[in-house]
């Protein structure tokens, strides 16, 4: 067991998760310009997009590149320094870091060498375009990229088929078509939403079916796409006939009469009276 107190002094360095906004630059909040102007070190996903940031935000702050491709070999330089004393924040080109960007792998290190990691809120494409979605926005699932080979994505689409919340994805405008192709093929001509190009200049949001969109996909995709896309509806509960015909029985048995002792059934069980009287006397199965 692990517990971190993020604001005590520390002997060692603090790791700040610093989001970056996802378009419009004055969704910057005071509290990340102030922690990016007071580390030691920037560890960013790609200096020179991070660059531009610092520079309209007068921020001097050296940097350092860390990034998918570099990932084994900076951990244990990063560490080092977090060791000696120097603060570092981690940024990646947008959004949150670790939300299908760079990052995971730096936190569960400096967690697991005891080093305070400490997160800001900031701009998250995800949760921005599901509130304005139109879908229920409570509870949600977050998965991001799909993988690319058709037979895996697939088979990760088959998973959340029946999951009852709504669904979020990441894709580009290249392969938007195609995935919502693939998504339909799975989960069936459900309602969902696109969120294009979020707190930029052309932000957009597309509604309607699956179908629906995949048409509009074909004919006008550009942008970075957030993909959402409705849960499955619940399931009626599925209860055999014996079962049904104990429970009468016994409400019989307690002196009910056979007519109130089905309509007790069904509210208990949730079904309509009919398709439990038909299960008590064996005329079909439930429905």
């Amino acid at each position: 067991m692990q517990n971190q107190h993020s604001f005590d002094q520390h002997e060692t360095g603090t790791l700040y998760l610093v989001p970056t906004p996802i378009g419009n630059l004055d969704d910057m909040t005071m509290r990340a310009v102030k922690t990016l102007q007071s580390v030691d070190l920037i560890a960013a996903e790609d200096t020179r997009n991070t660059q531009k940031l610092l520079n309209h935000f007068e921020i001097t702050t050296k940097q350092i590149s860390f990034h998918e491709h570099n990932t084994q070999q900076r951990i244990p330089e990063l560490l080092a320094k977090l060791r000696d004393g120097l603060s570092i924040a981690q940024v990646s080109d947008a959004g949150m870091p670790s939300i299908s960007d760079p990052g995971k792998e730096l936190v569960q290190a400096a967690i697991a060498a005891d080093l305070p990691v400490v997160p800001l809120p900031g701009a998250n494409a995800a949760t921005t375009a599901l509130i304005a979605s139109g879908l229920a926005p409570q509870p949600f699932m977050f998965y991001g990229f799909l993988p690319r080979k058709a037979s895996e994505q697939t088979k990760v689409l088959t998973a959340l088929a029946q999951q009852e919340q709504t669904v979020i994805f990441y894709e580009s405008p290249y392969r938007l078509a195609k995935t919502l192709t693939a998504i339909q093929a799975v989960f069936g001509d459900r309602q969902a939403t696109l969120a294009r190009e979020l707190t930029k200049l052309h932000e957009e949001f597309i509604r309607g079916s699956l179908s629906e969109l995949i048409t509009w996909a074909a004919a006008s995709a550009r942008g970075e796409f957030v993909v959402m896309v409705a849960g499955a509806q619940p399931q009626p509960p599925v209860v055999s006939d014996e079962p049904l015909k104990a429970q009468v029985a016994a409400r019989i048995a307690q002196g009910d009469q056979p007519n109130a002792a089905i309509k007790a059934v069904a509210k208990a069980n949730g079904l309509r009276r009919q398709a439990v009287y038909k299960a008590y006397h064996g005329l079909e199965e439930t429905e």
